[in-house]
């Protein structure tokens, strides 16, 4: 036989009417001998009554340790298991040591959710070995506690429901608990029906309840303002009549709820008189406002009322100023955002990289990408880890900065830190290097993302086959987006219209008619392809279209494509126009090309330069120097005439030998401070720029 020393737990577990703390300290106990094994032997059959004898003697929670509800299952099956832990349960509860029942009653849940037992067969198991019904109250309510921190939240519902369905009366903490718990998993019919029969039948709500549900209606609030902040509205008035007074955190929670859904000016107004008031504020309910100030673009609105915040005592914090100097860098003034940063040291406060991150941002997005990086390197060497947010606006520097290996490094730096670019990051780099022709480094990039878990989307994959596309290599783009779909990509219009318009790039660049008639066929393919995966050509399309049958002076099929294009319901827009009338004016027909620009502007689409130049070229072409000429001083007087412009109208002249008019339009253009290029030159015989240079 084992002999055990009684702890002074002992003398506790048997006085019932001794008062505990809710979550007491426990002791371990000295025992005289160890036991080596839980188990005594009735014939054959091994029980857990050593176990339950050591827990009455000692209330040990190590003692349970060595023997899990899981393992205990397995050795001496479950209804044994379960009568003997679900006693462990009591006796513990008894004793004032809800730690411990929460540990038992957690083991009990996962093993019942994970062998697929039915959960809500738990309440009336652990009902009939209570001795007696109000003594077992405190192991439902850590019950309650188990599954709604667990997320099971229909089984927490249900022993609210079954403790009041046997006259007992839930803990009004563990109600409060499971309320937050309903919250975060937006359980609205539960939190609605729960908060009712607390008011009617109790526990009664206290400020911390009504703060909860208050909450939950503040967060539903966006997008359906009027049901659900009038419904939080109407809960403060509800607290004010039932004697309830509301908290700071109340207060707090309401304005940030009113803020969210863009009733600032309501919030503002609230501010105000609970300052008249005397209620006391936090910086939170100020910070609640300054930030919905901001996300209306009201800054130095929100700067006076964070002056006006320290008038009334209460300090900024490192969230208060955060969020101002956010707000100053999206409306693009990152020197105020400088300035308050300076101000927050000088207040004693250390900024967070939250603090710092608009900062990058707007410095980024103001054109002063260097600056970023040097903040970015200036932040490292303050001692502060650098996020996924602040290297991906690093990495966005770099590439505004066109120095796309540095924009590699930081990624792979990112990967060392075991934090992951996000899509958008790799495709703004694949984007830069498919933009200057490093295609095969773009495919190397890709390929590493691919490795590191980078999920690629249409817009990723879009962007290598226009990089595939743009060197020619239209096979391995049409090839690279059969992967993609593969893949449960779905190519999207801009995909297509990608490598529609580098089969017509070829179409520009081959007269020979059996290569032109061959690219054709394959254009008219990727056509029908498009349609069939349900892409609707839209006006890019069309326009491609015209400008490649255009380019090769092919004018039957460009306005075939045109009318196609109307007919189709495609209105026409300013490009897809100025691409036909040049494919005219090419050919010389100044007067189908003139038909077109009248009916551009009869549809209220008004010429650009583009389509001026087109015009002059082609009377230029034609030899037709008068309508060119008048046409050119139309332009002057609304429009500022190109070099692309001026060449073409100094060209006409060389053609008709009036070289004098050429050199004076040439010698206007200078003095308007348009720098002519090669083609200009050539056109005049001044050899070229770069000779002008030397």
């Amino acid at each position: 036989m084992v002999y055990h020393t009684a702890s002074s737990s002992y003398s506790v577990y048997l006085s019932e009417e001794e008062q505990f703390e809710p979550i007491p300290y426990v002791q371990n106990c000295s025992v005289e001998e160890p036991i080596e094994e839980f188990e005594l032997r009735k014939g054959n059959k091994p029980t857990l009554f050593p176990l339950l004898v050591r827990v009455f003697h000692t209330l040990d929670i190590w003692v349970t340790r060595r023997v899990t509800f899981s393992l205990a299952v397995d050795k001496y099956g479950f209804p044994h298991s379960i009568s003997s832990f679900g006693i462990m349960v009591h006796m513990f509860s008894s004793a004032g040591m809800h730690n411990q029942v929460y540990c038992l009653l957690m083991e009990i849940v996962l093993y019942y959710e994970r062998v697929g037992y039915d959960t809500f067969a738990l309440f009336p198991t652990l009902l009939e070995l209570s001795n007696g019904v109000e003594r077992s109250l405190a192991v439902f309510d850590v019950l309650m506690k188990v599954y709604a921190s667990s997320l099971m939240l229909e089984n927490a519902v249900d022993v609210f429901v079954q403790v009041k369905g046997i006259g007992l009366q839930p803990g009004l903490l563990s109600c409060n608990f499971m309320l937050k718990c309903l919250v975060q998993g937006n359980k609205a019919e539960y939190i609605t029906s729960v908060f009712d029969v607390m008011k009617n039948s109790g526990p009664q709500p206290d400020e911390y309840t009504y703060t909860i549900v208050l909450n939950f209606y503040c967060r539903q609030a966006v997008g359906q303002a009027c049901e659900y902040i009038g419904k939080a509205t109407e809960l403060i008035e509800e607290m004010m009549r039932c004697g309830v007074s509301p908290t700071v955190v109340t207060y707090g929670t309401y304005l940030h709820g009113l803020c969210r859904n863009g009733m600032v000016d309501s919030a503002l107004n609230l501010l105000s008189e609970l300052r008249q008031r005397n209620q006391h504020l936090s910086s939170t309910c100020y910070n609640a406002v300054i930030r919905g100030l901001c996300r209306k673009g009201e800054v130095n609105e929100a700067a006076r009322l964070m002056e006006e915040m320290k008038s009334s005592g209460v300090s900024p914090d490192v969230h208060s100023y955060s969020i101002l100097i956010d707000g100053f860098c999206k409306m693009g003034n990152v020197l105020r955002g400088l300035d308050l940063l300076e101000e927050m040291k000088t207040s004693g406060l250390r900024p967070s990289l939250v603090s710092y991150t608009p900062l990058l941002d707007g410095l980024c997005k103001s054109g002063l990408a260097e600056f970023a990086v040097n903040l970015f390197k200036e932040i490292g060497a303050f001692g502060y880890r650098h996020d996924k947010t602040s290297y991906s606006i690093l990495i966005e520097c770099y590439c505004k900065l066109g120095d796309l290996d540095a924009a590699c490094k930081v990624m792979n730096e990112m990967l060392g830190n075991n934090l992951f670019p996000d899509v958008y990051r790799y495709t703004n780099v694949l984007h830069g290097y498919c933009k200057v022709g490093r295609l095969d480094e773009a495919l190397g990039l890709f390929k590493q993302g691919l490795k590191g878990g980078m999920r690629p989307n249409v817009v990723t994959c879009t962007v290598i086959v226009d990089g595939f596309c743009k060197k020619g290599r239209v096979e391995e783009a049409i090839l690279f987006m059969d992967e993609m779909q593969d893949q449960g990509i779905i190519p999207d219009l801009f995909t297509y219209n990608a490598i529609i318009n580098g089969l017509c790039k070829e179409l520009k660049s081959n007269s020979a008619q059996e290569i032109y008639q061959l690219i054709l066929e394959r254009t008219s393919k990727l056509c029908k392809r498009m349609l069939k995966d349900g892409k609707t050509p839209n006006v890019v399309t069309y326009t491609i279209l015209i400008s490649a049958f255009c380019c090769g002076g092919r004018m039957y099929e460009a306005l075939k494509v045109f009318k196609e294009m109307i007919v189709k319901g495609i209105v026409p827009d300013k490009i897809a126009f100025t691409a036909i009338i040049a494919g005219y004016c090419r050919i010389g027909d100044t007067k189908t090309a003139l038909d077109f620009y009248r009916e551009m502007e009869k549809r209220g689409i008004t010429p650009d330069i583009f389509t001026y130049t087109c015009l002059v070229h082609g009377y230029c072409k034609s030899k037709q120097m008068d309508e060119a000429r008048n046409l050119f001083d139309r332009i002057i007087k609304s429009d500022t005439p190109n070099v692309v412009t001026y060449t073409a109208l100094m060209a006409g002249y060389h053609r008709t030998g009036d070289l004098e008019i050429a050199l004076q339009l040439y010698n206007k253009m200078e003095e308007k401070g348009i720098q002519p290029d090669d083609i200009t030159c050539l056109v005049l015989g001044l050899g070229t720029v770069q000779d002008d240079d030397r």
